[in-house]
């Protein structure tokens, strides 16, 4: 009973304080001035991409679209505005995608369009070039672009005309070829009340149906789609939010935006068939989170979670394990499902870069080292590699679980050749300018069990 409590204590310490671990805070961008109701928020969906070489991003809020540079000092330099053509304290839902050099912006409140921006002019600005509003388009509330074959998806259109809203059109597909003018290829499916969200890869669609589940549609001959497969029930159903495919198209990873809910990890077969392989999820300590918006690799997944910040898990543990956290969030309501804390993410820039939008907080600049976790961590054992090793080491705790700790490197005479401290990381990269030989490497830290701990390990430098 009185470890029981140490540990409650301990942990509710831990978590009501602001979580951090192996992720780094490059900049953060916020505007306490744009429109806004009680509950302070301003901020929803963000987007990157990549342009002549350089990485930008755009987030957006109640007023329009904000665009940045991710300059190379790790800074979001501010680069221009477009004005929503419906802004308003109440929009809460604007999504982007990036083609060609355009950014094509939806929004699912009040009078609202398709707008396309042109970016073609950065780093020096960006201009709006068409704000689509009539029977093809209007509010929408989220969208994706096949970038190998230049179409357009569109998800959940009430398309607005004269101020008239028409019937709700679960997906629209557009194809591209004039990019500042799409043309309407096909829509429905007829028999689903709604298309929350989807995922394109060379014209085989995810898509992410609410409560029915998911399904695969070819649209490669796109006046008329094949249908491949449906997974219409599955264990910890709710509403089925969103989802992404690894680039080696053997793993989909999806949200249900209900609180407390599991991601789903499932296996890809070559025919789009699905399997669960694993249900995993952060803690829902001291707050209950709901996993929002998330994309992977082939090794990570990063998701954003409403009443939290970002999460990285490693996907190539049977059950994936939390190795990334950086609250964007700090406010607890442990009982009431919100939808307030991080919204959207892009991790995808080639510099390993990520970059959150925070309903509350704004846009938020990390960086994750992937490179120091090309080798899955352990379960119950320190984890040290390259060992034997010319010039650098890399140090992993038990399933990244402790990232406070303390450490001295020794020779075989016991003289103390160096020490450090390490805070809010799990993972320790060390040089080696030493002699060929044996050193140890001594390891202070609190275990599990809270109690003071420590382990030696053996370094065979080549």
């Amino acid at each position: 009973m009185k470890t029981a409590l140490i540990f409650s204590l301990f942990f509710s310490g831990l978590c009501l304080g602001q979580q951090i671990k192996n992720v780094k805070l490059l900049d953060h961008w916020q505007e306490d001035t744009l429109l806004t109701n009680s509950t302070q928020v301003r901020y929803s969906g963000c987007w990157g991409f990549s342009y002549q070489e350089r990485e930008y991003a755009v987030i957006g809020s109640t007023e329009g679209a904000h665009f940045f540079e991710l300059g190379t000092d790790n800074q979001l330099r501010l680069i221009g505005f477009i004005k929503g053509r419906h802004s308003s304290s109440l929009v809460i839902t604007r999504e982007f995608k990036f083609y060609d050099h355009y950014i094509y912006a939806t929004c699912d409140e009040g009078p609202s369009s398709l707008q396309i921006i042109d970016v073609g002019t950065l780093p020096d600005s960006v201009s709006l070039v068409a704000d689509l509003q009539n029977n093809l388009f209007g509010r929408t509330h989220n969208l994706f672009i096949d970038q190998a074959n230049a179409k357009l998806y569109l998800c959940n259109v009430t398309p607005i005309v004269n101020g008239i809203d028409l019937s709700m059109v679960p997906l629209r597909v557009f194809s591209l070829t004039n990019p500042i003018a799409p043309v309407l290829l096909w829509e429905g499916p007829q028999d689903l009340n709604e298309v929350h969200d989807i995922y394109v890869d060379q014209n085989i669609a995810i898509l992410n149906c609410g409560y029915d589940g998911l399904r695969v549609y070819d649209f490669s001959n796109t006046s008329n789609p094949n249908f491949i497969s449906t997974y219409p029930f599955y264990q910890q159903q709710g509403y089925n939010h969103q989802g992404w495919l690894s680039p080696d198209k053997t793993t989909y990873v999806f949200t249900d935006e209900n609180m407390g809910l599991a991601v789903k990890k499932f296996k890809v077969s070559p025919t789009y068939q699905f399997t669960p392989q694993s249900f995993f999820s952060t803690s829902d300590y001291p707050s209950i989170k709901t996993a929002h918006n998330l994309q992977i690799n082939d090794n990570f997944a990063f998701i954003a979670y409403y009443n939290d910040g970002l999460r990285i898990f490693d996907l190539r543990k049977t059950d994936p394990i939390e190795i990334g956290v950086y609250d964007t969030y700090t406010k607890v309501d442990a009982t009431n499902f919100t939808m307030w804390g991080a919204w959207g993410i892009y991790a995808l820039y080639e510099s390993e870069r990520i970059v959150v939008s925070d309903r509350n907080n704004g846009l938020f600049l990390f960086h994750f080292d992937q490179n120091l976790f090309n080798v899955p961590s352990g379960d119950e054992m320190f984890k040290l590699y390259p060992n034997p090793s010319n010039n650098v080491i890399t140090l992993r705790t038990p399933n990244d679980f402790i990232q406070d700790f303390t450490y001295s490197i020794l020779d075989c005479q016991g003289k103390k050749l160096l020490s450090g401290t390490v805070k809010n990381e799990s993972v320790l990269q060390l040089e080696l300018p030493y002699a060929s030989g044996v050193y140890f490497l001594h390891i202070d830290y609190v275990d599990y069990l809270f109690s003071s701990s420590s382990t030696v390990l053996k370094i065979v430098k080549n």
